[in-house]
């Protein structure tokens, strides 16, 4: 049966218009994304198998232009919206925190972070330089380890806060592995990494671990 031919309230693009994206399942987003399906199928179809094979949803969604290319109901053209659509996700997120406005809300930055961050092969140590109003200065990846971590250096960051005439500091790293649990060395480097910062009258709002899941603040458990 072609999607068409659904009950209205199940086809993906009127469920919605009528719900919201959030009611939607990761096959049905899919779904709207590619149009149709492989000969044969509708689009729901297709991006089942799709996850099926080459899921979940992010690690689908992590995978390079020429390899998405190569996946059956992609192909070069649908890879190539699908990474374009991707940046502009990227984008859109980081005007949130580069368009000057006072961060209000600080899951922006957890959001942001697991943007950059999350997918990388090797763990980055990463920074957001804030303003006294705490607005976005810059952001930059300031250290790169192996699989198992990278080794950052407080008197660097503080060097670069210093530069950015910085007033506060967000900070996070990856974990390659997908353990999204910080470690007895995450907790350790918050803690240099803080009193560096308090010697020069700055501060650290939050220090954030992306892996599988939502980003963890340490500064939601109390270890900044």
């Amino acid at each position: 049966m072609h999607i068409r031919d659904w009950p209205a309230a199940e086809r993906p693009r009127e469920k919605l218009l009528a719900r919201g994206p959030g009611a939607l399942s990761d096959g049905e987003l899919l779904a709207i994304f590619l149009g149709s399906g492989l000969r044969g199928q509708d689009a729901v179809t297709t991006a089942r198998q799709l996850l099926a094979a080459h899921g979940p949803l992010r690690r689908l969604l992590e995978c390079a232009p020429p390899e998405l290319a190569q996946l059956p109901g992609l192909g070069p053209a649908r890879a190539c919206k699908l990474a374009a659509a991707l940046e502009l996700a990227h984008r859109h997120l980081s005007a949130e925190l580069e368009r000057g406005e006072t961060m209000s809300d600080p899951g922006a930055a957890g959001r942001y972070f697991a943007q950059r961050l999350r997918g990388r092969p090797h763990e980055v140590f990463a920074v957001l330089f804030l303003d006294a109003c705490h607005r976005a200065l810059a952001f930059e990846e300031m250290f790169q380890g192996t699989l198992d971590g990278a080794e950052v250096h407080p008197r660097e960051v503080v060097r670069r806060a210093l530069a950015h005439n910085a007033a506060a500091l967000i900070v996070g790293h990856n974990h390659p592995s997908g353990n999204r649990e910080p470690s007895a060395a995450d907790r350790a480097v918050t803690a240099r990494l803080k009193h560096a910062l308090a010697l020069v009258d700055l501060r650290l709002l939050d220090h954030f671990v992306i892996a599988d899941g939502p980003p963890v603040s340490l500064a939601a458990r109390g270890w900044v």
